[in-house]
């Protein structure tokens, strides 16, 4: 890490599949993995390339039974540039002698460098210099630079461009018993002479794919097509001590698209208007500063640097170009094919950095979700209930894509999958709504699609409280909370738990924003929404009762549960498993394989429980428990943390993200170590090789927002702006500008006890901002600087 670099030195094979996720570029459309361009996929390399929402869904045979998956398409490869010198093999780092090699992510400029020296004894050497890029300016675009130059020696050099239609999805190996040969019907072509084609479609779900790549040298291009690759050849002459360049501009365009008739047409044409590669680039730095710009975050260190990169990930992933687009939150970016490129509950962790940066995004995300309100709803007529249920696990339409069975990598065994009974996705769907209005002050959209999404919600929440005579409250049963860990009972023959904590506060949450929203709803609108999703007149009375009386259970010690019966289960002997597995983020896995099952321990793959002190302020909590009839002190809360802090085994990469947030603002000494777990996670692939199949798009996200709303204490609420700074001694000087309700650039800097805003010049209302014991407001155009307690 060197400021606003990301580099690797050498090359390592065991290492690749990291550096390849990490070195990803993209712009929000398209993203390509930063494999190297004369490699194959292989055991070492995966040359993966993604277009944001391509889905394809294909049947295999697994374990006996017929299984249906849908996945994000790996497109066809537009990367291939491979070279030899005349009479010899193909060059390649596991071929060839490496001399010396570093790859370069240029986090300012969006731009990927690698210089390799490949040697051929007698002191004779090939200098190889690549620059590559994802357009950011231009979401269709793609390019690669490579310079050649000869040391100490004079020669022929062939190279071969080729796009490369024989592609598979094959880049996770717990996968590779799945059918994953999505492309069909492929046909190549040219259509100049330096410019050839591809195009193809994907088999059920027939979305269109074209390619065009144009190859500029000072030299001839030839184009031998063969079956599946549009391929052409060129060469080189090299002299010693002269550089020679190949520059390859690639368009993608997919049926999907909107403003285009014929993908392949659109994709010659936009190749073929494209200009050369320093033109590209010049442009591709500009659209890359104004994001910068938006999304400023200055932190000091090696945390800074992390942020970065994070941040850098986040924006290729979800960038303005995504406002144009129908797609949700991939949990693994569009930097590979984890989980199928599906979108899970990530936007939880997304959105509310987004919100205070690219609003525009946030709402493309949450219309993504309203589009497939219908689905969501039917999901839930399908259990009998009202309102909407949506999936946990989303692609294309919006049905579940939950897979029903799954490996376990260490027995080997496939195994049901549960994780479709966590609806607690619902309340997530609800808190983006609620979160991005009030950032926004986006009334337009709360009034009408948001709307309609929050309170479809909490119709199913009310409609699956069913009420206990005994207890004299609501329960809601035969869930899975957001700890995957425990699916069941022990011994039970179905799965599901009842009243899991964080289900039933959350649920409360969203009943209580429900009821809120029909308050401040303009009248004909609310007349028109009640008819159109037709809401009974004693439907708000009862989201009253219920988001009053659901059943929060507590043991023992006063400690909340994470769901009823968790303190029946047993103590795990952490330190023995510790000593005897080393890792054991992943303690299912490894029950599993000795033939137990961790549903049977009082331990967590995410201590769920404390996700509550994540989404809502300490206020909030407390008058969420307050309203629904029980007390939550700070005594309370503490026990709560400490009790799930020893039984938590961290197996999510979001898991050290919460902690984190919550350990900022009750036992502050320690949270720095679970902060640092959150920013290392995918770099340094705490996981154990997940990285390597996709970045943690959730866990990037949340620590973006952990600087700016964890450690801010920064609410949008009420039309104003809360702030209760806890800063931690090893990040007590930051700041970052956003985006609050029209005002643009708004400053925050937090450094030796003092906090200045600088709210810029505009013709906007003054910032209302609230601390806990004054409050300030901020016109346009002024800054203020607020001393803070110790």
């Amino acid at each position: 890490m060197t400021g606003w670099t990301w580099e690797y030195d050498g090359y390592d094979p065991a290492e690749e599949r990291l550096r390849e996720s990490l070195c990803t570029v993209g712009n929000g459309y398209l993203a390509t993995r930063g494999a190297l361009p004369e490699c194959d996929a292989d055991h070492v390399h995966y040359p993966g390339t993604y277009v944001a929402g391509c889905y394809d869904r294909l049947t295999s045979e697994v374990a006996g039974r017929r299984v249906e998956n849908e996945d994000m398409v790996n497109l066809p490869n537009w990367l291939p540039l491979r070279f030899r010198l005349d009479g010899q093999d193909w060059l390649g780092p596991d071929s060839a002698e490496v001399i010396e090699h570093r790859q370069v992510l240029h986090l300012d400029s969006g731009l990927l460098e690698r210089r390799t020296r490949y040697g051929f004894g007698e002191e004779r050497v090939l200098f190889v210099r690549q620059q590559r890029l994802v357009h950011m300016a231009d979401p269709h675009l793609a390019a690669l630079c490579t310079e050649f130059t000869a040391e100490g020696f004079a020669d022929e050099l062939l190279v071969e461009a080729a796009l490369d239609g024989g592609v598979t999805n094959s880049g996770v190996a717990r996968y590779r018993d799945l059918d994953g040969r999505h492309l069909t019907d492929v046909r190549t072509g040219s259509a100049a002479a330096d410019t050839v084609w591809l195009r193809c479609r994907t088999r059920t779900s027939d979305i269109g794919i074209g390619m065009a790549a144009r190859l500029t040298a000072d030299a001839p291009v030839s184009d031998p097509h063969e079956p599946w690759r549009a391929v052409q050849h060129m060469r080189l002459s090299l002299t010693p001590g002269r550089t020679v360049a190949v520059d390859k501009t690639v368009a993608v365009h997919t049926s999907r698209d909107p403003a285009i008739g014929d993908p392949l047409r659109a994709a010659v044409d936009r190749v073929g208007a494209a200009p050369g590669f320093e033109a590209l680039t010049q442009a591709h730095r500009i659209a890359w500063e104004q994001l910068w710009r938006r999304a400023e975050l200055d932190v000091p260190g090696e945390a800074g640097h992390i942020l970065r990169l994070h941040l850098f990930h986040v924006l290729q992933t979800l960038s303005p170009h995504t406002a144009d687009l129908d797609v949700g939150v991939p949990a693994r970016g569009l930097h590979g094919e984890a989980y199928r490129g599906h979108v899970f509950w990530d936007e939880l962790f997304v959105l509310p950095y987004l919100d205070l940066h690219f609003p525009e995004v946030s709402r493309a995300l949450l219309r993504y979700r309203h589009r497939r309100l219908e689905q969501a709803r039917a999901a839930a007529r399908a259990l009998g209930r009202r309102g909407a249920l949506y999936p946990w696990q989303s692609g294309s339409d919006g049905r579940e894509e939950t897979q029903e069975v799954h490996v376990n990598p260490r027995s080997g065994r496939w195994l049901p999958d549960h994780s479709r009974l966590q609806r607690h996705v619902g309340s997530a769907v609800a808190y983006n709504v609620w979160r991005y209005s009030e950032a926004s002050g986006d009334a337009e959209f709360l009034h009408t699609e948001g709307a309609e999404t929050l309170l479809e919600i909490a119709r199913f929440w009310a409609d699956s409280a069913t009420y206990d005579d005994r207890l004299g409250r609501h329960r809601i049963r035969g869930v899975v909370g957001p700890d995957e860990y425990h699916d069941a009972y022990p011994g039970a023959t179905e799965p599901g738990l009842d009243d899991n904590a964080y289900t039933n506060v959350t649920a409360a949450w969203v009943l209580c924003r429900a009821l809120d929203l029909l308050r401040v709803l303009p009248q004909p609108r609310r007349r028109e929404l009640v008819e159109r999703i037709g809401l009974e007149p004693g439907e708000p009375d009862r989201w009253e009762e219920v988001s009053r009386t659901l059943h929060v259970p507590f043991h023992g010690d006063g400690v909340i549960s994470q769901f009823e019966g968790y303190d029946d289960l047993q103590e795990l002997d952490w330190d023995g498993y510790r000593n005897r597995y080393d890792d054991i983020r992943r303690l299912d896995r490894i029950l599993e394989a000795e033939g137990d099952t961790v549903n049977r321990y009082k331990a967590s793959k995410q201590a769920d429980v404390l996700m509550l002190g994540y989404l809502f302020s300490p206020a909030e909590l407390d008058a969420l428990f307050t309203r629904l009839g029980y007390r939550l002190d700070e005594e309370t809360w503490r026990r709560t943390v400490d009790h799930y802090l020893r039984r938590t085994s961290h197996g999510s990469t979001l898991s050290g993200l919460v902690h984190g947030w919550v350990l900022a603002r009750c036992r502050r000494s320690d949270a720095w170590i679970f902060v640092q777990e959150a920013l290392r996670g995918d770099i340094a692939d705490l996981q154990g090789g997940t990285t390597g199949e996709g970045i943690h798009l959730g866990a990037m996200g949340g620590t973006l927002d952990l600087v700016q709303r964890g450690l801010t204490g920064l609410e949008t609420r009420e039309k104003t702006l809360w702030l209760d700074p806890v800063p931690l001694p090893e990040l007590s000087s930051y700041g970052f500008s956003f985006q609050y309700q029209g005002h643009w650039g708004v400053q925050l800097r937090l450094e030796r006890g003092l906090l200045d805003v600088v709210v810029p010049q505009s013709d906007r209302r003054p910032i209302d901002i609230r601390l806990p014991e004054r409050a300030v407001s901020v016109p346009p155009g002024e800054t203020v600087r607020l001393v803070l307690p110790d």
